[in-house]
């Protein structure tokens, strides 16, 4: 098994902006200590990050958000410092219109760690697109975060019922690793 981990929409405008949440801000330090984990081992990071134009379907579902070349596009400072592959993408399936499915397989990945946002929306349709490529999925609970608690943890299930998704915490996630790889 060959992991990486994708950081869906961890950005400006998800975590501290237009479109802002608690549960984003709330993540912010876990996702910090799964992805030093991830660094110190070797586990890939991928940033799929929205980089919108004003065509795109979602802005009259959502206003206009993370607008390619804007600031509200970026992912956070906090995460930028880690060094990973940034792929952008128009829609809520990171795999819809993008790079990612050669990415990933340039890198020989067969599981996905889905951690970031909107548990209830980028990350369950990007979960979808995973399965329906291939992919052995897991979610990271405390990682993943909706602007409602009750739709996260809706989401969750229903990826593990529909797509097989392994639902775990971080800290068993890194307990996993440290038990497979030594280190």
């Amino acid at each position: 098994m060959t992991e990486g981990i994708l950081v869906l929409d961890m950005i400006n405008d998800f975590v501290y902006g237009k479109l802002a949440s608690e549960g984003a801000k709330n993540i912010v330090p876990d996702l910090e200590k799964l992805l030093d984990t991830a660094s110190e081992s070797g586990v890939p990071i991928v940033f799929c990050r929205d980089n919108h134009s004003s065509a795109d379907p979602e802005m009259e579902l959502w206003g206009e958000h993370a607008m390619a070349g804007d600031e509200g596009s970026r992912v956070i400072p906090e995460l930028s410092v880690y060094e990973g592959i940034e792929v952008p993408k128009r829609f809520y399936d990171a795999f819809h219109g993008t790079d990612l499915y050669p990415v990933l397989r340039e890198l020989s990945i067969d599981t996905v760690i889905l951690t970031g946002v909107s548990t209830d929306i980028c990350v369950v349709h990007t979960a979808a697109g995973a399965f329906f490529r291939g992919f052995e999925i897991l979610v990271v609970s405390d990682c993943t975060a909706s602007m409602d608690e009750e739709k996260h943890q809706s989401a969750l299930e229903y990826m593990e019922k529909m797509y097989g998704a392994e639902i775990i915490t971080s800290k068993d996630l890194k307990k996993r690793w440290k038990k497979e790889r030594g280190f």
